[in-house]
């Protein structure tokens, strides 16, 4: 692995859309999936503990107007709100088990994990996808079953990926201080999240994300070399 950027860090924190995956992949395939089937979807599973906590939840958000407008809108807009999230994580997972697509991952990436793995740095994810829709996705990868790379998922449930508390939360969470980590995003705004938590990041680039300078920055993550003291 080349040795461009090197980190000294004890865990790695990963975004998934424009990062571990490409965000052209995810907004053709898999939102394109979801928006089609969210009215069927819903109406065939009214009563269901699940889809009526999401709904309500739905409800409360846009007081009381009409949730299945509101998720469908949400979606339109490419909004990270929790129960549309927590929806399109359960279409997906139709659509997976049923071979409808497989979890895009690129091959560089997918490299750096394995090795980073077996050097015993532990591996988490954080996504706006609900953590049920990131297992999923790599349970169904284009790459075969990659779940048992990672030590962990979290979601916007511990907070957004562009509030610095969120970062403060994993790294409570984990047991690791914000220092030790090192968070790869291609999204500025949670760079500047991060890094305003005290995490180190690494911003990737990827298709036509437009680079921001005051971050670090790979084209490839076969760019960057993450070395920890406690497993070195």
């Amino acid at each position: 692995m080349s040795s461009q950027i090197k980190i000294d860090a004890d865990l790695v924190l990963l975004d998934i859309e424009g990062t571990l995956s490409s965000q052209s992949y995810v907004i053709r395939v898999l939102y394109a999936f979801s928006r089609a089937r969210i009215p069927d979807y819903v109406a065939a599973r009214r009563g269901e503990p699940e889809i009526e906590a999401i709904l309500s939840e739905a409800s409360r958000l846009v007081d009381g107007g009409d949730p299945l407008e509101a998720l469908i809108g949400w979606q339109d807009k490419d909004l990270k709100v929790p129960p549309l999230k927590k929806l399109q994580g359960l279409i997906w997972e139709h659509g997976y088990r049923e071979g409808a697509f497989k979890g895009h991952i690129y091959p560089d990436a997918h490299a750096a994990l394995v090795a980073w793995k077996a050097a015993g740095l532990p591996l988490y994810i954080f996504s706006s996808g609900s953590v049920q829709a990131q297992i999923q996705f790599f349970q169904f990868s284009e790459a075969g079953d990659l779940r048992s790379l990672f030590n962990g998922h979290f979601d916007t449930d511990i907070g957004a990926k562009v509030e610095a508390a969120s970062y403060q939360a994993i790294a409570a969470r984990v047991g690791v201080p914000t220092q030790r980590i090192v968070f790869l995003t291609d999204n500025p705004r949670e760079l500047v999240a991060a890094d305003a938590a005290g995490v180190q990041v690494i911003q990737v680039l990827r298709e036509d994300t437009a680079p921001d300078p005051r971050y670090r920055q790979i084209t490839s993550f076969a760019e960057v070399d993450i070395v920890s003291r406690k497993v070195a």
